[in-house]
């Protein structure tokens, strides 16, 4: 094996909003710089992603779709790495803490012409959709959307248990980086981590960089799941395989520092997204859960992909 070559193989991540300081969103963003982070993630032992695509007016984000699509059509070695998108709101809750780094004014209740327009801009490959359950209209949504085989998470939410219990019985079977994406201050016991934790039909997707959650919280996750139900993703950004700078995500700004975390100047330094590398992810799963980093790879590469068909 040379020298250069990824320690592993075979690496899908289902969240990855740039990479190798490329950030997939930006409206200006070229064929040339999305090959770089292809390239990028390669380097790093990966072989598929979901691009994911934050929060935004309907407009934009179907221009962004647009954009990608003709790369993807001119470049193969961007249509063998971009297999698929995920879409992180705009149907997510706008209260402060759930919503994140994501903006408040384009979150709305969820709509199926919404939906429609923006698959068209994809090329029909949104395969993953984050929303807040609690928003009006949320279950037949996402029954629509389950019948088209699109995979549904619950994320950015303070959806309550009936919310959740409708969620899960129209087919929503995923929870977005579970633990984060709430407010520092809840109740200690009734708060929509430990409702979403405690529904066993749902798979709980962690980011293992150590900052988005300790590695005891990890431990503690993995723990409370079933066998089976708990995947990783980064939820990188475009600072992740980049070392510290400003960055962005779309129109906003992001600030990577020294200690590697990438934080959104105007939130009081709340995260925005992680800088971690998915086999870096593959280590750090091996060493926080104490598993071998065979089985560490596994939930990388082939369970991450089954899950998602991919």
């Amino acid at each position: 094996m040379p020298s250069d070559a990824p320690a592993f193989h075979d690496l899908f991540d289902f969240q990855v909003n740039g990479f190798a300081g490329i950030d997939y969103q930006r409206d200006d963003v070229t064929l040339e710089q999305i090959r770089a982070s292809v390239d990028g993630l390669r380097r790093h032992g990966t072989s598929r992603i979901f691009a994911t695509f934050i929060t935004d007016e309907v407009d934009r984000l179907c221009r962004r779709y647009e954009r990608l699509e003709k790369f993807r059509a001119a470049d193969p070695a961007i249509a063998s790495m971009f297999v698929g998108y995920h879409l992180e709101g705009p149907w997510l809750c706008p209260d402060e803490g759930y919503r994140g780094a994501h903006p408040p004014g384009p979150m709305g209740p969820p709509s199926l012409v919404e939906f429609e327009r923006l698959q068209s801009a994809a090329g029909g490959r949104i395969k993953l959709v984050t929303l807040a359950p609690e928003w009006p209209g949320s279950p037949e949504f996402i029954a629509a959307l389950v019948a088209q085989g699109i995979h549904i998470s619950l994320g950015h939410t303070n959806a309550s248990a009936a919310h959740i219990d409708a969620a899960i019985k129209a087919g929503a079977r995923f929870c977005t980086h579970l633990g984060n994406a709430a407010p520092q201050m809840m109740h200690r016991h009734d708060n929509v981590i430990q409702r979403l934790l405690a529904r066993d039909e749902l798979t709980a997707c962690l980011i293992p960089d150590g900052i988005h959650l300790p590695p005891f919280v990890v431990q503690n996750f993995f723990r409370a799941k079933p066998a089976g139900k708990v995947l990783f993703t980064t939820d990188c950004m475009s600072g992740a395989g980049a070392g510290p700078g400003r960055y962005t995500i779309g129109l906003h700004p992001i600030e990577v520092g020294n200690d590697g975390i990438a934080r959104n100047p105007g939130s009081g330094g709340g995260f925005a997204g992680s800088t971690l590398a998915p086999d870096d992810g593959v280590r750090n799963v091996a060493k926080f859960l104490g598993i071998p980093l065979a089985e560490s790879h596994r939930l990388w590469s082939t369970a991450a992909a089954a899950a998602f068909g991919v």
